[in-house]
């Protein structure tokens, strides 16, 4: 008997974590971004992919994903953890309209890389944070160099910047913005890969383009008279 309750409890628990965070991590969401200052500075590469309707491949990093959604227009499939934690962010990017992709390097990755590969054929954005699920921080994997590879799609690197927020005790230090502060989103130029180079310089030039528009965010705050979080 203590056994079936406990894990009465552990289902109710689960069934409330689901249904309730999701919807109110939007809520949260749309207020920060709404009761923030901000600015979104897209390079004109990018631009111009929209105007043709050319579909991407977007990379930003795992501590920044919490307001990238709100930040970007069109719909997407978002490649997201199959573990727990990655279905309450999949069911809160379902609430903005955005798709999700399931799987990572460490669960599910083969299956889910056959799907975005197949989805590079669809009218769809990508969107991929090549850090997660677990890391190392900032450090590129090799799945967003594989896309890139075989899609031909070029790669959009994109950074989100803050002037109030915490960083979190997690293995990316996840970044929550307050509210009331000065946000920037940068979209930096597309990268394509080069069919005369190899993975290893691609993953060289997408590491180095990240870091660049990741710079260029915490610059524009401070050609504003503030320090990024």
């Amino acid at each position: 008997m203590k056994n079936r309750s406990r894990r009465a409890v552990k289902s109710a628990s689960e069934y409330l974590l689901i249904h309730l965070v999701p919807p109110l991590a939007v809520v949260c969401i749309h207020v920060i971004y709404l009761c923030s200052k901000r600015e979104i500075v897209v390079d004109g590469q990018v631009q111009e992919m929209w105007q043709r309707k050319e579909k991407m491949i977007l990379s930003f990093w795992h501590d920044q994903l919490l307001l990238m959604a709100r930040a970007y227009k069109f719909k997407a499939q978002i490649l997201i953890s199959a573990s727990q934690d990655g279905e309450l962010i999949a069911r809160a990017m379902a609430y903005m309209g955005q798709k999700a992709v399931r799987g990572s390097s460490s669960k599910g990755g083969s299956s889910a890389f056959k799907q975005l590969l197949r989805l590079t054929r669809e009218p769809y954005d990508l969107v991929i944070t090549p850090d997660g699920p677990r890391g190392p921080r900032h450090e590129i994997k090799e799945g967003v160099v594989h896309l890139a590879r075989l899609s031909k799609r070029g790669v959009v690197p994109m950074s989100m910047a803050c002037s109030r927020g915490h960083r979190f005790a997690s293995w990316d230090r996840f970044l929550l913005p307050y509210p009331f502060g000065r946000l920037v989103f940068i979209y930096g130029p597309p990268l394509y890969y080069d069919t005369n180079e190899t993975s290893a310089h691609f993953h060289q030039r997408l590491s180095a383009a990240m870091d660049a528009t990741a710079q260029q965010a915490r610059d524009y705050l401070e050609n504003h008279g503030l320090s990024a979080v």
